[in-house]
């Protein structure tokens, strides 16, 4: 199953600039694809395996994390040193359980990617963090 996730409205306080804060999605314990808070947009672009268990679908692979009934994807925001490395401070739960039912399976049998879009700043000016739940994220088939 392939999956786009679009984030606009990275956070643009001087502090994140500073400390060089970077989002990124995690597959396992790495975090890649890394883009810093002075971008204007990222895209992230995934693949993930899926089956039938009991008439439903559970998702699986290196991107997905949680138990059964409860998968979801992490964007996870850190800040880069001078050698490059991530310092992960916050992270944001992408939810499977929250993608309508009908997109999920229309992906599941590939008949387009599934597609996430998400603003990245909170209502503080800070990096989106925690459950992001729609509409704060619209998730669409294309």
């Amino acid at each position: 199953m392939r999956i786009r996730i679009e984030g606009q409205d990275l956070p643009q306080s001087p502090e994140l600039r500073l400390n060089r804060v970077h989002v990124g999605m995690q597959r396992q314990r790495e975090v890649v694809g890394r883009v810093p808070v002075t971008a204007g947009h990222a895209v992230w672009e995934l693949e993930v395996t899926a089956r039938e268990v009991d008439g439903l679908l559970d998702v699986g692979g290196p991107w997905v994390h949680g138990s059964p009934g409860a998968r979801f994807l992490y964007l996870s925001w850190g800040a880069v040193d001078g050698d490059g490395e991530f310092a992960m401070f916050r992270r944001a739960k992408l939810m499977f359980g929250d993608i309508p039912g009908e997109l999920l399976r229309a992906a599941f049998e590939d008949r387009g990617v599934l597609a996430g879009r998400l603003g990245l700043t909170d209502e503080a000016g800070g990096p989106r963090c925690a459950r992001v739940r729609p509409p704060v994220i619209t998730w669409s088939l294309e």
